[in-house]
């Protein structure tokens, strides 16, 4: 068996200080996926940057203080590899130091961490997601056919940064204009799975569910009444996805026990 958890921790450093080395210490999970770490590695205490019988891989951003990804296994990984620029002429080259990307080899699976853009509707920051999502999406294509040529298995997993259908947000009629719901936001998504042949793991376990919701504004009682999103999805090959046992979000019994606005996903997959 093999469980994979992701999770947007929100700046690791804080996220360490309210219960996340807790969490860490009693997770069962063989992969750990993290974005939106927010520091350099020396930054990070001991605990948490190399957290003991794990494997870290960090991959923080240029511009500090933003984005950054990690990924923690628990075998060492035969391959690392950070950013997605220089295969087939994608244009990813422009993300390759902005730690949104990492991907490991594990024996027959490779497993990617992804901090895809959030965007904001009339700004550079919106220019920039669509940016990324031109150059990911072929990038994603090539990876499943030198993936599968070599017999292996891909997963995706992260803050994907958009819900894909009316069920994976609460309130979807609002926010028709607001990134992260926006047509063609959904469209690439819908590429993702139907043109590029991934698979959502939760939603192929759970098709006819609102949510399961991963994110929740700290904003009012988003959390409280489960006005969220479903924006973190673990994205797999279909091989992989027709493996997968279960999927859960782990949400927090209480508000005040949270240690980031995203709670972790996990699935376990039958290897």
């Amino acid at each position: 068996m093999l469980t994979v958890t992701t999770v947007n921790v929100n700046g690791l450093r804080a996220a360490a200080k309210k219960g996340f080395v807790e969490w860490l210490a009693g997770t069962e999970a063989d992969v750990i996926c993290l974005q939106e770490v927010r520091a350099e590695p020396h930054q990070l205490a001991d605990e948490v940057r190399e957290p003991d019988g794990w494997h870290a891989v960090h991959a923080p951003a240029a511009a500090k203080g933003r984005a950054g990804v990690s990924l923690y296994t628990r075998r060492a990984p035969e391959r690392v590899q950070i950013g997605f620029g220089g295969f087939g002429g994608t244009g990813g080259e422009e993300f390759d130091d902005s730690g949104r990307y990492v991907e490991v080899d594990l024996p027959g699976v490779t497993v990617a961490s992804l901090y895809l853009p959030s965007g904001e509707v009339g700004t550079e920051r919106q220019d920039e997601k669509e940016r990324f999502m031109a150059a990911f999406l072929p990038y994603l294509k090539g990876l499943r056919e030198r993936s599968a040529a070599g017999g292996r298995e891909v997963l995706v997993c992260g803050d994907w940064n958009i819900a894909h259908q009316e069920a994976d947000l609460k309130n979807w009629k609002g926010n028709k204009k607001n990134s992260g719901f926006l047509p063609e936001e959904r469209e690439w998504l819908t590429r993702v799975f139907d043109e590029a042949a991934y698979v959502d793991v939760v939603r192929a376990l759970h098709p006819d569910e609102e949510g399961p919701y991963s994110w929740w504004s700290y904003r009012g009682r988003a959390f409280d009444n489960d006005t969220g999103w479903r924006i973190d999805y673990q994205v797999a090959t279909p091989g992989l996805a027709g493996r997968a046992r279960k999927a859960w979000v782990e949400r927090a019994a209480t508000h005040g026990e949270r240690w980031s606005d995203h709670a972790p996903v996990t699935a376990v997959f039958e290897l």
